[in-house]
């Protein structure tokens, strides 16, 4: 029974980290919103315009979710509780591995949540939209940028969030050369703002017939999606738009007419490119979402006041500027070289087990 004792001390510890919690989350500032909105969204000829409720509606969603969670994680401190109370009382042993297993989600979900209170930044709510590169090294590289956008994908799948594809062109052998998509959920590109950067693999290349060890380099872009058109403009002027055909096997990706865009902005150099959808009007509108996305993080990263402050901005994908390493042989171990947390278990990484990684920047982050 003293093991119950000890859970019921760490529980009863917990009980201010929530009121904190609440405090942290501005939870009755949040439901006097819902109220407000719920009541909008009740009047006559609130579905009018179109783009309005949309935006209410999402806001209304998420506010409802960070409510509901945090309700949820103050019912399951509750149920741990009643479970201790009651195992204590009926001198019960086999209820210490429930107990356990609760206690691990609890802690998780908890910590999760107040990592969450730190996301304060101007686009930290919104989604994130991630491009992916292939560095140097041919069908090795491309398969590398092909491991990390399953990762990504398998991350989100994890956290509820809904993955869209924007763009996709795949590698001459196996992989893929780039591809983007979007992240949608709360706080996407918040949590995932610290995945921008270089990623390096080590392994014995399934590529190579010698069976020689290789090390490959893959570039990951993380921007926020702008919902709000104003808030970046986009002249017609500083952008050069090009239409050409869809390349590469592309299979179910794809689409093979002469719809594909390509967007120039001149001011910056940037370009980006969709090819996925069926309508050239699509692919521009993907384009023109990916430029906002990539003019608003590198303002937000580069601390500028403006996006006419914002030039050529090319990240090198080359041994020294990555941010994590992936080795698969001789050892097994991923290792962020900017917080120096790792984690052993490289297939649980992969799929999608990126939590330690991304808590370990934003506690550092808020610590500096």
């Amino acid at each position: 029974m003293l093991e119950f004792e000890e859970y019921k001390s760490k529980l009863n510890a917990l009980k201010p980290t929530l009121e904190v919690l609440r405090g942290a989350l501005n939870l009755e500032a949040a439901q006097k919103e819902i109220e407000e909105l719920e009541a909008a969204s009740e009047r006559d000829g609130f579905w009018n315009d179109v783009e309005k409720s949309q935006q209410v509606q999402k806001r209304l969603k998420q506010l409802k979710s960070k409510v509901e969670s945090y309700q949820k994680l103050c019912a399951s401190w509750d149920d741990m509780m009643a479970l201790v109370e009651m195992a204590m009382e009926e001198g019960d042993d086999s209820l210490l591995e429930e107990l356990q297993s609760e206690y691990a989600d609890f802690s998780e979900k908890a910590e999760s949540m107040r990592l969450g209170t730190l996301l304060t930044g101007e686009y930290d709510a919104n989604n994130a939209i991630l491009t992916f590169h292939a560095g140097a090294g041919g069908t090795e590289a491309q398969d590398w940028a092909s491991m990390l956008y399953r990762m990504y994908n398998m991350w989100a799948e994890r956290h509820g969030y809904k993955v869209k594809l924007m763009d996709y062109l795949d590698g001459d052998e196996a992989g893929l050369k780039s591809a983007t998509i979007m992240i949608e959920g709360e706080n996407a590109y918040g949590f995932l703002k610290s995945e921008h950067g270089i990623h390096r693999l080590v392994r014995v290349s399934p590529f190579d017939a010698a069976g020689r060890r290789h090390t490959s380099f893959a570039a990951v872009e993380v921007m926020p999606e702008i919902t709000d058109n104003s808030e970046i403009e986009l002249r017609d002027e500083d952008i050069e738009m090009q239409v050409y055909r869809s390349s590469g096997a592309g299979g179910q990706k794809v689409n093979k007419t002469s719809s594909a865009v390509r967007l120039i902005h001149k001011p910056t150099g940037i370009v980006v490119s969709s090819q996925v959808e069926r309508s050239h009007f699509q692919n521009l509108e993907n384009c023109k979402n990916m430029l906002r996305a990539r003019l608003a993080e590198i303002k937000e990263r580069e601390h500028l006041e403006k996006i006419s402050d914002i030039k050529g901005v090319q990240m090198k994908i080359e041994w020294g500027s990555q941010i994590r390493s992936y080795v698969f042989m001789p050892y097994q171990l991923v290792k962020d070289h900017r917080t120096d947390y790792e984690n052993a278990n490289i297939q649980n990484v992969m799929d999608g087990d990126l939590d330690g990684f991304i808590n370990a920047f934003l506690s550092m982050k808020a610590a500096q």
